[in-house]
C-alpha cells in the first residue's frame, strides 16, 4: 500500500508544470535558450542534419541511470511519434532498444511519456533499467499486449504515453498512461 501512495505521488509531480501540447521553441529567439522545456529542441540544434537519431545521457541528476534518445528533426508538441514517418520512428525504437539491451542486457525498458505529463517540447523517449518485477506486479497486470519487434509498435494518437520492455524475445507494449518513465530506474 504503501508503494502504491508513492507512485501516486510521483506521478501527481511529475505531471505539474508539464503539458507540452501547444508547445513551440523559436531557435531563432534568444529567450528559447532560458525556457527549460525547449533544452532538448537546442541540443537536437547542435547536431548534424545527417545524425538522424541522438543517444544522449538524462543530465536530470536525479535520474543518473537514464539515457534519452530524440530524434534530430523537431518534433515538439502533441502526437509526435504521428507526425513521424514510419522509418523515423522504427530508427528512435532500435535505438533505444540497441541501447538498452547494451547497458542492461534483457532488464530494460523503454518509455515516452504523453503530451500533458512530457516536461520537454522535443519528442524523446526514456531507456533505463525496468523496476524488480516486484515493483511492477500492479503495472503487469494492466492489459498490456505483445509485439514481435520495434516495427509493430503503436502509433499513439491520443496524446497517451507508452513503455515496453522484453519478455522471451517479444515486446511487452502498455499503452494509455501519461506519466509511463516511473517504470525505470531513476
Amino acid at each position: 500500500m504503501r508503494f502504491a501512495a508513492c507512485l501516486v505521488l510521483l506521478a501527481v509531480c511529475a505531471v505539474r508544470g508539464a503539458d507540452v501540447r501547444d508547445c513551440v521553441c523559436d531557435l531563432t529567439s534568444p529567450e528559447t535558450a532560458q525556457i527549460r522545456a525547449c533544452s532538448l529542441c537546442l541540443e537536437a540544434a547542435k547536431h548534424p542534419a545527417s545524425e538522424h537519431v541522438i543517444l544522449l545521457k538524462d543530465n536530470d541528476p536525479t535520474k543518473p541511470n537514464r539515457w534519452l534518445v530524440i530524434p534530430r528533426a523537431p518534433y515538439d508538441g502533441s502526437d509526435p511519434l504521428a507526425r513521424m514517418t514510419e522509418a523515423e520512428r522504427l530508427a528512435l525504437w532500435n535505438a533505444a532498444i540497441d541501447k538498452g539491451a547494451q547497458l542492461w542486457g534483457t532488464a530494460w525498458g523503454v518509455a515516452m511519456n504523453g503530451d500533458i505529463a512530457r516536461r520537454q517540447c522535443h519528442a524523446h523517449i526514456h531507456v533505463g533499467k525496468l523496476l524488480e518485477a516486484k515493483l511492477l506486479e500492479s503495472k503487469e497486470a494492466d492489459n498490456g499486449f505483445y509485439v514481435e519487434s520495434a516495427a509493430q509498435l503503436p502509433v499513439i494518437t491520443d496524446g497517451t504515453g507508452l513503455w515496453f520492455h522484453p519478455v522471451g524475445g517479444r515486446l511487452h507494449v502498455h499503452i494509455g498512461e501519461q506519466v509511463t518513465e516511473i517504470v525505470l530506474m531513476r
